[in-house]
């Protein structure tokens, strides 16, 4: 009689080196969303810190590239697309490392449903149709329609979701282009509509507004540079899997850095600190507002970069949400059918149908509460993704404990960067959970539980987390089995183990 254990098929398993460094580096840029991300945010920096706008957005950089450091090195030593998950599982334990994964798996629930809201908006307003960017129930199906067709692509190939990554980077990256090159031959023609400001470089000195302006422009600041580690999320799938996908990370950071900073000091000096501060609470559609100035007739030209910014990364946001499900399931802290993985696309199908299941349902139903309820939420991503950064530094420097001292080079990179990557986000952090425990700094302005609603929603997936956790462990006990360790000499030193 035949071997039945023989004779079954391998496992299926993700699709290795589906796409290369440039794809990755795409999907991390993408990811962040950087049109939308300027248009939420350049207009509450500048209102509070003026014409240092600038150098806010380098100094919030800086968490962020010493946040990368610690996701390259990780990846070097264990390249499992759970990422965050996995490694501080490795380095710190099953409770801390389920807790980083859920934070993940959260962000992503949390914030597609806006993303694929904005996609929807900017692109209804740059074809003209107003109407129905201002009718919710239109809005809104568009927005469910659109989340479907694109969880549908991810869960098509990872090369197919990486060409309609780079046709997106490209027109998002030629609007953008267009608005800085026009809105500064204005700036220094003196035809621009408002109180323009020739560029400085003293606008790069963060410290310039200084005090608690300056703490409020960093929380915002560091948030526009979240997602880069998506590319990092397919480690399993991008050739050269050790070394690539963590320098797409890492070079993912530094691209936004340079579009931000030309952005930033094209709207400032184009609109000067006024007209911003006047409508910072108008979100992403000061640049809207703007675009209609600074381009005229070409007004479109910047509505729909940041309808593609926030396209891309309604598709790609889902990816680091369902690879650390999978990747869970797979070692038995989720259930075990998140770990499925479609036969022929070989990608996450489960997983990521779920993770857009869950985005839907909670865009639905927080819009049902008000508009204003649907940006708290947005509000709290922010705990969220200080929190698994921050673990993720300090897991690093743990895990990698054992070689930190062999070089100068380790103990920067390694240990000291992420250390202080971990502690500025922490510090973020905290600075987080006492501005939204005011009300008066929420969107609704309203209280919920004595609490602003940001904190509240903060707090409830942080229960909700740990409930599910406990409830796992009780019922599948195999992945809190695992113990820490520490990295394997070999393949720190790249060699084969």
């Amino acid at each position: 009689m035949a071997n039945d254990t023989a004779d079954a098929p391998p496992p299926v398993g993700l699709k290795a080196n589906a796409i290369g460094f440039v794809d990755a580096l795409v999907i991390g840029l993408n990811s962040t969303s950087p049109a939308y991300s300027l248009a939420a945010v350049i207009g509450p920096i500048v209102a509070l810190v003026g014409i240092y706008a600038p150098g806010v957005m380098v100094a919030s950089f800086v968490p962020m590239l010493l946040i990368a450091s610690a996701f390259y090195y990780l990846n070097k030593v264990d390249q499992d697309c759970g990422t965050t998950f996995s490694w501080v599982t490795r380095a710190m334990g099953p409770w801390a490392g389920w807790l980083g994964g859920w934070a993940i798996a959260m962000t992503g629930v949390l914030v597609v449903g806006s993303l694929a809201d904005v996609a929807v908006s900017f692109a209804l307003l740059a074809f003209g149709l107003d109407s129905w960017a201002d009718n919710d129930f239109v809005r809104q199906l568009l927005t469910v329609l659109l989340i479907l067709v694109m969880t549908a692509v991810c869960v098509v190939g990872t090369e197919v979701s990486a060409k309609v990554q780079n046709v997106l980077i490209l027109a998002q990256v030629a609007c953008l282009l267009a608005f800085v090159v026009v809105a500064l031959y204005r700036v220094y023609a003196g035809t621009s509509t408002f109180d323009s400001i020739d560029p400085a470089f003293k606008w790069l000195d963060p410290f310039g507004a200084g005090g608690a302006p300056l703490t409020g422009a960093l929380l915002l600041g560091v948030f526009i540079y979240w997602g880069w580690e998506s590319a990092v999320n397919l480690t399993e799938e991008v050739e050269n899997s050790a070394t690539a996908p963590g320098k797409a990370g890492i070079w993912s950071t530094v691209v936004l850095l340079v579009t931000y900073l030309s952005v930033g000091f094209a709207v400032v000096a184009y609109a000067g600190t006024t007209f911003l501060a006047e409508n910072a609470d108008e979100e992403e559609f000061v640049f809207a507002l703007l675009a209609t100035e600074v381009m005229g007739g070409w007004d479109w030209v910047v509505l729909l970069a940041v309808s593609t910014s926030a396209l891309a990364s309604t598709q790609t946001t889902i990816i680091p949400a369902s690879r650390t499900a999978l990747s869970m399931a797979r070692r038995h802290a989720l259930p075990e059918h998140f770990a499925h993985i479609h036969p022929r696309f070989r990608t996450p199908d489960v997983s990521t149908w779920w993770v857009a299941g869950i985005a839907i349902a909670w865009y639905v139903i927080v819009n049902q509460i008000s508009a204003n309820a649907l940006f708290d939420s947005l509000t709290a991503l922010s705990l969220l993704i200080a929190f698994y950064y921050a673990l993720t530094g300090v897991a690093c420097a743990v895990y990698y404990r054992r070689h930190l001292t062999e070089s100068v080079r380790f103990f920067v990179l390694i240990g000291l960067g992420p250390l202080v990557g971990a502690g500025l986000l922490t510090w973020l952090l905290v600075e987080s959970v006492s501005d939204m425990a005011d009300p008066e700094n929420s969107y609704s302005g309203v209280s919920w539980f004595g609490l602003g609603p940001p904190l509240v929603i903060g707090i409830g997936i942080a229960l909700i987390g740990v409930v599910l956790m406990v409830v796992r462990r009780l019922m599948s006990p195999v992945f809190w089995s695992e113990r820490p360790g520490v990295a394997d000499a070999d393949l720190v030193h790249g060699k084969e183990s």
